[in-house]
């Protein structure tokens, strides 16, 4: 939360005016794209080898990745809605659609956590060095960040979300493929 307050803090600062459309949306999933890497990549670093046995004896790997997407998609839902807020409070509010835009923050949050804790779970067994998730994240995150951009772009500018179907339909796809794939591939990984 005082990574995204801060973030928005500063750019307050260094615009100081109100920001075309394309600066404004932009800015707003650069800061919730590097808060959701700071919030979800931990979700598997900060685990002890005896903790890792523990969960292992307890819960089943499907279990265990689907709480912790879980839990990470409302870190990452809360962080969002909080830097909305100081971002409106701060910088200002361009947006015309509000629900179409509620709605992009939501899928584009959804899949940015859900992907972060498939990706944590890969570099924590690979040494569980934090700075592998951002390298192995952000080429498998662009896809989802473009149609959150662009889904939100359309709302910015008021186009109504019955005309937007599509954005909706690829943010969602991209949610479920993102949580089947963690679901099917988690249990070997945890294996190992």
């Amino acid at each position: 939360m005082l990574y995204v307050l801060s973030t928005v803090f500063v750019a307050y600062l260094s615009f100081r005016q109100i920001l075309d459309p394309a600066t404004w949306n932009a800015l707003f999933w650069i800061i919730l794209l590097f808060a959701s890497v700071n919030a979800a990549a931990r979700s598997f670093m900060q685990e002890s080898s005896s903790r890792h046995l523990y969960y292992y004896m307890l819960v089943s790997p499907q279990e265990l990745i689907l709480s912790k997407i879980i839990y990470n998609m409302l870190m990452v839902l809360i962080l969002a809605f909080i830097e909305y807020f100081f971002y409106t409070l701060f910088i200002g509010n361009i947006i015309q659609d509000h629900f179409s835009f509620v709605i992009a923050l939501l899928l584009g949050s959804m899949g940015f956590s859900s992907l972060l804790t498939m990706i944590s779970a890969i570099a924590s067994k690979a040494g569980q060095n934090p700075a592998l998730v951002a390298i192995l994240a952000f080429p498998v995150l662009i896809p989802l960040l473009i149609s959150s951009i662009r889904f939100s772009r359309d709302a910015i500018f008021g186009l109504a979300l019955s005309a937007n179907t599509g954005g909706v339909v690829i943010l969602l796809a991209l949610n479920v493929i993102v949580v089947m794939l963690a679901y099917i591939l988690f249990p070997y990984i945890w294996r190992n």
